[in-house]
């Protein structure tokens, strides 16, 4: 039986690199905190005060940024957010939510240290790539514009388009059946230990990230 593996075990050096075998035929990556570095501050960064950003951004806000974030994985429109926001913090408020829809793209600051290379290390040894985020088309769409090495993903599936996100069993079957993977013979990597691990429950070797020299220790026996 598959278990969930933590990156932060049997890491190399600094800097080195795994030549070894691959351990898998497919790997199957998560975007945000894994390809991704994601940071939704930066989009109001300038334009707010850091009080207002940081009561955007304010986990105990029950229906506040958080909330509707996961309302935008599982499909919701912007408007809809927007509308739904207005309703709970006013027209001033939503304001500031829609100058983040319109910076959003500024969100993503760039590849994970080493993952570039990684990815590009994988797909010369021969080992199929993809992706299945809990985000948005509009945010995958940008990426791999921004990015190019995440063109070497074959395909992604993505939560917003779905209706359904991780770590529901079903998003990760979807995934299986679109790409036609063995999952026993395929790496889901997730920097959550609860998607990590219901990856696992449906076949797949579910790896928590932590660092990419971590992650290749994995990927190459």
């Amino acid at each position: 039986m598959s278990m969930s593996i933590e990156t932060s075990s049997a890491a190399p050096a600094h800097g080195e690199r795994a030549h070894g075998v691959p351990a898998y035929s497919d790997v199957i990556f998560d975007f945000c905190d894994v390809l991704v570095d994601w940071r939704p501050r930066i989009p109001l960064e300038g334009q707010y005060p850091p009080g207002v950003i940081d009561m955007f951004f304010d986990r105990a806000d029950e229906y506040g940024f958080w909330h509707y974030d996961e309302l935008s994985d599982l499909g919701w429109s912007e408007e809809r957010i927007l509308a739904d926001y207005e309703e709970h913090h006013g027209p001033a408020v939503a304001w500031v939510f829609r100058v983040y829809f319109e910076r959003q793209r500024m969100a993503l600051a760039g590849m994970i240290p080493g993952m570039e290379t990684l990815l590009r290390d994988l797909d010369a040894a021969g080992v199929r790539c993809w992706g299945l985020t809990n985000f948005t088309v509009k945010y995958v769409d940008a990426a791999r514009e921004l990015f190019p090495a995440l063109g070497l993903l074959c395909d992604v599936v993505v939560s917003s388009t779905e209706r359904v996100h991780k770590p529901d069993a079903e998003i990760y079957r979807r995934a299986i059946a679109r790409f036609g993977v063995d999952p026993a013979t395929t790496a889901f990597v997730d920097d959550k230990q609860r998607n990590a691990d219901a990856a696992t429950a449906v076949g797949l070797a579910g790896i928590r990230f932590t660092a990419a020299d971590a992650l290749r220790a994995r990927l190459f026996a």
